[in-house]
């Protein structure tokens, strides 16, 4: 099914069909507090909240150029309905589609944080940084309700273990006071995702996340309270917010970010079908020109799997952008880096008490 016109406060704009069976479900009456925040129109497709319950949480990461070894995600599907996201596609494998199911059928992993503490109190466990959300956004509306990433949280301080996460949600800042507690011991990094500094731009291609203001003020206090904050400037789409990777670096630089990086978008398996119906409907004077532009960045096609390639593209249009990315760190960043999180602590602390000598 597809629409003539574009879904206010959806990202996608068409649903697709998946061969996989359809899981029972709850529906609920919650709209987003976003959409409530700031008054924008949102279709009448009420989010349903599905609880599951899978046997295992942290998994081992085989890609070797994502920059993590092991993830965790406590929801799948993601409401802030990214056009762009490259999770879509793994909606599929728990019966859904990758389309407008993607965004209001999310799944709900409550046993999350026993799940969690289980992999933690292995003997057989080396502490390596777990990332929440290498998949979906672990503060994504529904942790409002829900909590299990505080709770998740509330396990890696118990246990001393390093932390990595990547939203672009402000509710973090709830959880301050177990992201300082982590701090202290060099436990946790964050990652805010920051596309654009166009509220235009944003209210498009990221129809139900926090206005960009606000995501910079987040990079703010987390830096201000000791926490250190890398943005990501991701995805980079070519004649959409390509022009802007040296101001967005200029913002994150003077909010307190530490690091940056970024991603040429490429848009794999049924991203390609929802990001072209998408920008024919909402950019229809560019999408002949956007399209061709991305395709030139990974050897003629939307998508690119090769590793080391697919993340930075290639050809010339990538090269500029990649080029941008090294002036604006040499500009903003010259003197920070990364922290080295502590892995040291983990076996100390993993009964919840000290061990005796």
């Amino acid at each position: 099914m597809s629409f003539k016109s574009p879904i206010k406060g959806r990202g996608a704009q068409r649903q697709l069909n998946n061969r996989f069976f359809e899981l029972s479900h709850e529906l609920r009456d919650d709209f987003l507090e976003y959409c409530r925040l700031e008054g924008e129109a949102s279709d009448s497709n009420k989010t349903i909240y599905s609880e599951v319950f899978p046997k295992t949480i942290v998994n081992k990461v085989t890609s070797p150029d994502v920059g993590m070894m092991y993830s965790m995600n406590p929801y799948q599907g993601c409401e802030h309905g990214c056009i762009y996201c490259y999770a879509r596609n793994s909606h599929e494998y728990w019966g859904f589609g990758s389309g407008l199911d993607f965004e209001r059928r999310i799944l709900i992993k409550k046993n999350a944080p026993k799940l969690l503490e289980d992999v933690l109190k292995k003997k057989s466990w080396k502490a390596e940084t777990i990332v929440m959300s290498g998949n979906t956004d672990c503060y994504q509306p529904a942790e409002q309700q829900f909590e299990i990433t505080r709770q998740c949280l509330e396990v890696f301080l118990k246990y001393k273990h390093p932390v990595g996460i990547i939203t672009k949600n402000a509710l973090i800042l709830r959880d301050l006071d177990l992201l300082e507690a982590l701090a202290k011991d060099k436990l946790v990094t964050v990652s805010i995702s920051i596309t654009s500094l166009s509220e235009d731009t944003r209210r498009i291609l990221e129809p139900r996340t926090v206005s960009i203001k606000k995501r910079l003020e987040t990079v703010k206090v987390l830096s201000e309270n000791g926490i250190p904050v890398n943005v990501m400037l991701a995805p980079i789409i070519p004649s959409i917010n390509s022009h802007e990777i040296l101001p967005l670096a200029k913002a994150a630089s003077e909010h307190g970010a530490s690091s940056i990086g970024h991603i040429v978008v490429r848009l794999n398996g049924a991203v390609g079908l929802l990001f072209k119906d998408w920008i024919e409907k909402t950019m229809p004077e560019r999408a002949e020109k956007v399209l061709h532009q991305i395709e030139a960045c990974h050897e003629g096609h939307l998508n690119d799997s090769e590793f080391g390639r697919r993340m930075r593209g290639s050809g010339k249009i990538a090269q500029q952008i990649n080029d941008l990315m090294r002036l604006a760190k040499h500009k903003y960043f010259r003197e920070n880096e990364k922290p080295t999180l502590n892995k040291e602590l983990h076996d100390v602390h993993k009964d919840g008490q000290l061990k005796l000598f």
